[in-house]
């Protein structure tokens, strides 16, 4: 096939060999995308329907725009979620512009989308580190379990954080329906259950089947199970949500951005993890256009926020897909459900929906990752930064409980910003350290850390140190205060060891220099080493390269030192 051109790029090079395992791909992820967009569509509060409006042209337009030939974009819990906690400060479940701001929030993400990404901010994705993103899918997974559990039950759910809608759950448990808790956990039995032990069989769709004929057959939406019930067949109307002003939409653009951040955040990591499989190349900018097409099309469509899905990715992958046809598949075989079968899913039970949601769900409760991450510290790294040392775990748990206590998308911000703020603490407060010499004639240059090799001993009369970051604004004074405390003693010379410092600014340039000069005072004087990159660069264009003396190595700086001041005579 020749070369497809800016449409449809992912599908370069396709082989008609590929077809049929696209198709057979295309099959697979059908069975699972309908019962979970429906399923999803309830997360987002609005009619289940709305979850199919949404997948098929994010479907097709993402395929038509998108870099990935694996990523599979629909509606997703996070971003169902993200979407209801969003439309749920404007106004309340069950009002009339409920669903109008949910096709609203996915306009707003489109139009955001794809200014971002013909933009180039694709790099903006670096901002949310993996643990943040761990704890607050975490977090987030949580959230949508406890607000599952009373359809579980047969019981009216909660309002409020994840600890309010647990506890009234706890205090309704004696109004619970029997059948309807029956129903549920059979329903998750065998969704579980199928992915245990025939993971190629859609454990989702045989759920919904069997809880289809459960209602047909025992009339079990007489006794006291609720069901869907009916559902608009027919494709959904084209065009903007009616009843809203343009204020409405301003007033979605901050949260959009927050929802845009999540969705492109997990379908970047789902495309890349695929395309590194299958030996291409993933545009994260031309991911940005695509993700925005996409969530335009679906707002369109009368749909919902939409994202691309690394389960739903998964299942395309391990069905055998080789191109985005297998996507465009499954928007076909979707519209068929559309105009065919909608009136199947009718008798479908909300607790058989609950149990696709959690079953869906609970594999992202990863508690183990946050015990590694836990694990991720050392005595001497605790010496160092102090709690600051398990960075990586505070940031993932402040995700986690911002998103338990605070709602999703301040529980992402909260993340983020404690992320940042520990990084910022590490850079601002680097180790520095007295260096000592190994004694190996191999390796005649090789120095490193005094504290980690206390049976080796450092030079008498030169001090030798490492600083373990770049030197800049933010951390010129710790840096100069702990020199002075190492170089309290009063050696002959102080040697800076310059190649773990891969930058340097004016400022901290202007620190060394001070720094310098005050040593002098005491006849000490202050060398540089191994200058590298920009620094170099910096130090060789500043005031101050006159009055720091800086050479090619330690071994150099040390020969320059005691040529310079030798011992006197004992």
């Amino acid at each position: 096939m020749t070369r497809v051109g800016l449409l449809f790029g992912s599908l370069a090079g396709y082989r008609p060999r590929w077809l049929r395992r696209d198709l057979v791909a295309g099959l697979t992820v059908w069975a699972v995308l309908v019962p979970e967009s429906l399923a999803y569509a309830t997360i987002a509060g609005v009619s289940p329907v709305v979850g199919l409006y949404a997948a098929v042209p994010a479907l097709v337009l993402y395929a038509a725009i998108g870099s990935s030939r694996h990523l599979v974009v629909g509606p997703m819990s996070a971003t169902a979620a993200l979407s209801a906690g969003i439309v749920g400060t404007f106004v309340a479940a069950g009002d009339d512009r409920y669903a109008a701001l949910t096709t609203a929030l996915a306009l707003v993400t489109g139009v955001l989308g794809v200014a971002a990404g013909l933009a180039r901010l694709g790099f903006l994705a670096s901002f949310i580190s993996e643990p943040v993103l761990k704890g607050f899918i975490v977090g987030l997974a949580l959230t949508i379990v406890a607000g599952q559990l009373p359809k579980l039950f047969g019981i009216e759910g909660g309002d409020g954080d994840f600890f309010a809608k647990l506890w009234h759950l706890l205090t309704s448990l004696d109004n619970t329906s029997g059948t309807t808790l029956a129903v549920g956990v059979l329903s998750l039995v065998v969704v579980l259950g199928l992915r245990r032990w025939l993971p190629l069989v859609p454990g989702s769709l045989v759920a919904v089947l069997l809880g289809i004929a459960a209602v047909a057959w025992f009339d079990l939406d007489q006794r006291g199970v609720a069901i869907v019930g009916p559902i608009q067949s027919g494709l959904p109307t084209f065009g903007l949500p009616t009843g809203l002003a343009w204020d409405d939409y301003l007033a979605l653009v901050g949260p959009a951005a927050g929802v845009l951040l999540v969705g492109f955040a997990e379908g970047l990591a789902a495309a890349k993890t695929y395309a590194a499989r299958a030996g291409y190349d993933i545009d994260a900018n031309r991911e940005l256009v695509g993700l925005g097409v996409a969530n335009l099309g679906a707002g369109l469509a009368s749909g919902m926020v939409v994202n691309g899905s690394l389960s739903k990715t998964a299942v395309n992958g391990g069905a055998g897909a080789r191109s985005q046809i297998s996507g465009l598949t499954v928007a076909a075989l979707t519209v068929v459900t559309l105009l065919f079968l909608t009136g199947l899913f009718e008798e479908l039970p909300e607790a058989t929906l609950a149990a696709i949601v959690i079953a869906a769900v609970i594999e992202l409760v990863d508690i183990a990752a946050l015990r590694r991450l836990y694990r991720v510290w050392t005595q001497r790294l605790g010496g160092i930064y102090g709690p600051a040392a398990r960075a990586d775990f505070l940031a993932a748990i402040a995700a986690m409980l911002g998103v338990l206590v605070f709602d999703t998308l301040p529980g992402l911000v909260i993340g983020i910003a404690v992320s940042m703020t520990l990084l910022l603490y590490r850079a601002v407060r680097p180790h520095v350290t007295r260096l000592v010499r190994i004694p190996d004639t191999d390796r005649p240059g090789l120095w490193v850390d005094a504290d980690r090799h206390p049976d080796l001993h450092p030079e008498d009369d030169i001090l030798v140190i490492r600083v373990e970051s770049g030197l800049f604004f933010a951390n010129a004074d710790h840096v100069r205060d702990s020199i002075r405390a190492l170089a309290a003693p009063g050696p002959l010379a102080v040697v800076l060891d310059g190649e773990s410092s891969p930058f340097i600014d004016v400022t901290a340039a202007g620190m060394l220099d001070q720094l310098s000069r005050e040593l002098a005072d005491r006849d000490v004087r202050l060398y540089f080493a191994r200058d590298i990159g920009q620094v170099r660069d910096i130090l060789h264009h500043t005031d101050n390269k006159s009055r720091l003396a800086i050479y090619r190595d330690i071994d150099a700086a040390i020969t320059a030192a005691r040529a310079r001041s030798p011992r006197p005579d004992n």
